[in-house]
């Protein structure tokens, strides 16, 4: 399995943002800092601010913050609202399995166990988890004082 980009960056943002609790970031800055399309992020960024992740202040020094404490978000949820698609085979489609072998299979019960498992450890972890009492991301994600 592999997760998509938008859920790479939402992960990435969300990390940067919460590093910086109480400072605005810029998309510009944040893609600079990371290297990656500020589209993308944008794009990312719209999505999450959307499901209540992060604001947005407008303006001349507006920038993005998080929308509530580290420690209320789980990774779970992040990954649930930016990947949309858990459909590991063809089988877990219903309406688009052509699969001879699925009345038989017990491949799929397999597979939704341990994307069920996979889910369960990201849920048990938050936003806070992933940053705090972590110096070394600190270094590394620090935006200078504005």
């Amino acid at each position: 399995m592999r997760l998509n980009v938008q859920t790479d960056y939402a992960l990435r943002l969300l990390m940067h943002l919460a590093v910086n609790e109480g400072a605005l970031a810029t998309i510009a800055g944040v893609a600079s800092h990371y290297g990656i399309s500020r589209n993308h992020l944008m794009k990312v960024a719209h999505v999450l601010g959307r499901e209540g992740l992060i604001e947005t202040v407008r303006g001349r020094s507006g920038g993005l913050r998080l929308a509530r404490p580290a420690e209320t978000i789980f990774v779970g949820d992040v990954v649930r609202r930016m990947e949309g698609d858990f459909a590991l085979v063809e089988c877990f489609r219903s309406a688009e399995n052509q699969c001879l072998i699925t009345p038989a299979c017990r491949l799929k019960m397999v597979f939704s166990d341990a994307m069920e498992a996979f889910l369960a450890v990201l849920d048990r972890h938050t936003l806070d988890d992933l940053v705090a009492h972590n110096k070394d991301l600190r270094l590394l994600l620090e935006q200078d004082a504005v």
